[in-house]
């Protein structure tokens, strides 16, 4: 990780959520998001393998995706955080994905604004977010956090809007 910035907070609270670093247990979670996206679903021997591969890289990186449960011990329900994507380890993107049953409730927004401030904390200046141009329910919760469109782009996929937000 680049010298200036401190490690991300790995355990966060907000009114209703707890976030922390992803187990083993929350790899069928992550299944389910990824078949409710559209992508080959992994086995859950895979899907453990990714979430033990993030666990290992996290403190090499300084940032991470944090799972995402209700605060009085509910089940997993999607996950926010920061990641590299398409941007940089200096200016990250934040992510976040809520499984469907989670839609609606302003869960992903409350996750986004803890993620925020712990983004506040490492020392960076600047957050980068990428979103497909048909994903208004993202670009509700980022317009939320004070992300604004920066550009659009198009790749094999689509239009991709890009959307920054300084800290």
């Amino acid at each position: 990780m680049s010298a200036p910035y401190r490690p991300m907070a790995l355990e966060l609270e907000t009114e209703r959520l707890a976030l922390r670093l992803w187990d083993e247990p929350d790899a069928a979670g992550y299944r389910e998001l990824v078949g409710e996206r559209g992508d080959p679903l992994p086995t859950l021997g895979e899907a453990t393998k990714e979430i033990t591969d993030a666990r290992a890289n996290t403190p090499a990186r300084g940032i991470a995706t944090l799972a995402i449960r209700p605060r009085d011990g509910g089940e997993f329900i999607g996950y926010c955080g920061l990641v590299v994507g398409r941007s940089t380890i200096e200016e990250p993107e934040i992510a976040y994905e809520l499984l469907p049953r989670a839609h609606g409730h302003g869960y992903a927004t409350e996750a986004a604004r803890a993620i925020l401030d712990a983004a506040k904390a490492t020392g960076r200046t600047r957050l980068w977010s990428t979103v497909r141009s048909w994903n208004t329910p993202s670009f509700r919760v980022l317009e939320k956090i004070g992300f604004r469109r920066d550009r659009t782009v198009t790749d094999d996929r689509g239009e991709l809007v890009w959307l920054v937000r300084d800290l």
